[in-house]
């Protein structure tokens, strides 16, 4: 019998390169933040790479390869994420369709939004192959708009943030900061994620009330803490319990993973699989009375080009200096040729009795460069009352659209 992650990997192998990259540069933003609050959009962060990845040639297309956990057959990876993009949008038309139906027998429903938007944004008159920007415009559904970074770079950076600011209701404010692109910059290539997503059953929130939590495991610290009694996914595991909250319709949920110690945070981060990620779309159900506490997170925009480098993705950001190959996105001669500058990535997430909004955007810069059944179990009691990892992920796929670790709700 295959395991969940062979079944999701049968069904679309870009599902557990996306979790794989989102928990490798999960741990990496963990060892350098000293336990603090983290979240990523790991879909958001491989589809834009992804992107870059197909223009890629040669040492710098087998390292990109590798970080992103790719399989090799090109036609493969095009195929996957066009199959998860349409997947996304039929979620969102079915919730549609049954907020609808809800509306006609005096419901009120309120559907599943999720926006996933792509765009090429290139140097005007630039010679991009036109098997990339094809490629890119059909199966990435990200369309190619010509700006003037030459002439104008900061007139251009803005375009892109007004871009990335619509796509994502405002959620994602000044992605690029002020010296994310210049002269020297040929494209931009940008992914933008927005999700509103209604719990199945909301929270009441008169059952809201002030609970402690333990701030970073150590201090004990009251926070608004929501209150529920009904039938989760769950499961106790070895030093850890794996609970799932679904969203309306049960495509998408909410996944806790908490720890058993309080100073259990950094273990579970090292200790998390793909494998275990997507287990957590089976989970047996149980009679749960749940404390979670209310959250907002909105970080600032994240370079990623370091943790990349350190994952082995070098020749891409033309370390050794003239080894990058992105020869199937514009032809590359020894001195004049693309590379990556940085990635920067911004992310926002909002919890409450209602359900979640979340909002994640990326940009990768390229520049120039030289039987009888018993009586049912008594109700399990779980207190997410500290540091825990958190994800939002896609049922069908077991796609983590957003992936972090909470250790300070306030």
């Amino acid at each position: 019998m295959l395991s969940p992650i062979s079944l999701l990997a049968q069904s679309n192998p870009v599902i557990p390169a996306i979790n794989q990259l989102g928990l490798d540069l999960l741990r990496a933003q963990a060892s350098a933040s000293d336990q603090s609050n983290l979240l990523l959009s790991p879909y958001s962060i491989e589809v834009a790479l992804a992107m870059a990845y197909t223009g890629a040639e040669g040492r710098t297309r087998d390292e990109m390869r590798r970080v992103l956990h790719l399989p090799a057959d090109n036609a493969v990876v095009l195929d996957g994420f066009s199959g998860l993009a349409r997947d996304l949008s039929g979620l969102q038309m079915a919730s549609r369709r049954q907020a609808d139906e809800a509306r006609k027998h005096g419901g009120s429903q309120e559907p599943i939004e999720i926006n996933v938007a792509n765009r090429l944004f290139a140097q005007s008159g630039f010679a991009f192959r036109p098997a990339f920007t094809t490629a890119l415009r059909d199966r990435f559904g990200a369309p190619l708009e010509e700006l003037d970074f030459v002439h104008a770079a900061e007139p251009a950076r803005i375009a892109i943030n007004d871009w990335v600011a619509s796509a994502t209701h405002d959620k994602i404010r000044d992605l690029v900061p002020r010296d994310g692109v210049n002269e020297a910059t040929r494209a931009v290539l940008a992914n933008a994620l927005y999700l509103h997503a209604p719990w199945e059953d909301a929270f009441k929130p008169k059952a809201t009330k002030n609970e402690p939590f333990w701030v970073g495991g150590k201090t004990s610290a009251d926070v608004a803490t929501m209150l529920q009694q009904r039938h989760y996914g769950y499961e106790q595991r070895n030093g850890y319990a794996a609970l799932v909250l679904p969203y309306v319709g049960y495509q998408l949920q909410f996944v806790i993973l908490l720890p058993d110690k309080r100073d259990g945070l950094a273990n579970l981060e090292r200790a998390v699989t793909p494998e275990l990620l997507a287990g957590c779309t089976q989970l047996p159900q149980r009679d749960v009375i749940l404390h979670l506490p209310k959250f907002k997170l909105e970080p600032p925009s994240l370079p990623l080009g370091e943790a990349l480098r350190g994952l082995g993705m070098m020749t891409a950001f033309d370390q050794p200096r003239g080894s990058a190959d992105f020869d199937r996105m514009a032809p590359r001669k020894p001195d004049d040729y693309l590379c990556i500058s940085e990635v920067i990535h911004k992310t926002w997430l909002s919890l409450d009795e209602n359900g979640t909004e979340a909002a994640a955007a990326t940009a990768v810069v390229m520049m120039y460069g030289s039987a009888m059944r018993p009586d049912p179990p008594p109700p399990i009691e779980v207190r997410v009352d500290r540091p825990f990892l958190f994800a939002i992920q896609h049922v069908p796929s077991g796609a983590c659209l957003f992936l972090g670790c909470l250790t300070d709700p306030r």
